[in-house]
């Protein structure tokens, strides 16, 4: 009998995977559906009981999407902060469920607090859960970030029922779960934070949103692979899923939306951290730009698009003799199996020895480049540190690189050079294709590596 067919029986025993939420009817030590060792474990025994009874939702009358939609105009809730609307579409849409994931000490509580304030007033505040702090060390941090006020309403409780009735009973127009991971259902076997608790906490949360139209934004601690904790259907159940990224030892952080149904995917916001608390960068556009070290070998600049932003980074490359056998490869914030391709066909196309080298390569600000448009600013990177020569300044590199040495085409060209005009930058290098007017940009066409490296002269 399949697993599937098991864990429907009611008295049968069930077993989820921690890692993919796959089922099981026994336990077993590697996972069918995933491959993961040691994240099986028995899951909370169901109801026993009859037939299920119909509920009143079964007997619901549709209703045609024109009404809906004319009855559906609740405006979204401002944050108050530019970015991090911009990241969720233009706010926070009542009765949604807000997933902040990111990496421990990166700024997440530091980031929901003040939204609590803002999105808060005197006579409505917000609510602000805390299940990993109590209310004396909240009131703390809320002094030295400024968020000391009326505002916000702490309720230190880990207990899923009593933070439910809390909602139901005073109705904010925010929640904050500071986090998901410490609350507890009486009800549910298992310790705080495993798949079952995560799991039947985030369902009975988003019920209660749906039903009181609260926002709830819930922050989700990240395991070591760099994914939220927890199941992973914990993401297709809430609504937006919000990570927060960047260097700890630096001011700035990305706020990179991966889910949003109610507006764009792969938004990205630029906010500083510092000891008020959290704030819009000031000039996103110049926040990864540093002219000081434009004009060193192996320094180019791209444009990338994180959405609808194009966003100016700087890539940097090491090429020095390496000092074994094998050479070295090293890449932060940027693929390395994608370098490993790049190297390959700028020592077969353009001629570049790098058979005994040590290649370091890293995109500032903690950015992380996925996209094929900056493949042409690393081939142009690595290779002027390899020959120690600098590009020329005020210059931009976008074009995919093929295995064939050919440049390509990249989308979006226009708001990437409107970009890099306003930033001051006047040259670029393009893929030949893409041969047209560039107002205010002196361009350079190349078809194939070996012509883009002809800027290194």
């Amino acid at each position: 009998m399949p697993p599937a067919t098991l864990a429907s029986h009611p008295h049968r025993r069930s077993f989820v995977c921690s890692a993919c939420g796959a089922e099981a009817g026994r336990w077993q030590g590697r996972c069918d559906g995933c491959g993961e060792w040691n994240t099986v474990a028995e899951a909370a025994p169901r109801a026993r009981g009859g037939a299920r009874v119909p509920s009143a939702l079964a007997f619901a009358t549709p209703q045609p999407l024109d009404v809906v939609a004319a009855e559906a105009g609740a405006p979204r809730l401002a944050c108050g902060l530019g970015e991090v609307d911009r990241v969720l579409g233009g706010g926070i849409v009542p009765g949604s469920l807000v997933l902040l994931g990111g990496d421990p000490g990166i700024g997440k509580s530091t980031l929901a607090l003040d939204l609590a304030r803002r999105c808060g007033a005197a006579g409505a505040p917000t609510l602000y859960a805390a299940g990993e702090e109590s209310a004396a060390q909240l009131a703390l941090r809320a002094r030295r970030t400024g968020c000391a006020g009326p505002e916000v309403a702490v309720l230190a409780e880990t207990d899923l029922d009593a933070v439910l009735a809390a909602i139901e009973h005073h109705r904010p127009a925010l929640t904050v779960v500071d986090s998901v991971q410490t609350l507890h259902d009486a009800g549910v076997a298992g310790s705080p934070g495993s798949v079952a608790q995560v799991r039947e906490a985030v369902a009975r949360l988003l019920l209660t949103a749906k039903a009181t139209g609260t926002a709830v934004l819930l922050i989700g601690h990240v395991t070591k692979e760099g994914a939220i904790a927890g199941p992973r259907t914990l993401e297709h159940m809430v609504d937006v899923v919000l990570y927060l990224e960047g260097e700890r030892h630096g001011d700035h952080r990305l706020l990179r939306g991966v889910k949003n149904r109610f507006g764009a995917t792969d938004e990205l916001g630029i906010l500083v951290l510092d000891e008020a608390g959290m704030r819009e960068a000031p000039m996103p556009g110049r926040a990864f730009l540093d002219t000081a070290t434009l004009g060193v070998p192996g320094n180019v600049l791209t444009v990338t698009c994180e959405g609808s932003r194009p966003l100016a980074v700087e890539v940097q490359a090491l090429v020095v003799p390496t000092n074994f056998g094998l050479p070295r490869r090293t890449a932060s914030g940027f693929d390395l199996g994608r370098l490993h391709v790049l190297l390959a066909v700028l020592e077969k196309r353009g001629g570049v020895p790098l058979g005994q080298a040590d290649v370091y390569l890293n995109v500032v600000g903690g950015v992380r480049l996925g996209e094929p448009a900056a493949d042409l600013a690393v081939v142009l990177a690595v290779a002027s540190a390899a020959r120690d020569r600098p590009a020329p300044e005020g210059m931009v590199a976008l074009g995919e690189v093929g295995l064939g040495g050919e440049v390509r085409r990249v989308r979006r060209l226009d708001a990437r050079l409107a970009e890099a005009a306003a930033l001051g930058l006047d040259g670029a290098v393009l893929a030949a294709t893409q041969r047209g007017a560039t107002p205010g940009i002196r361009a350079r066409w190349a078809a194939t590596v070996p012509e883009a490296l002809t800027v290194l002269r």
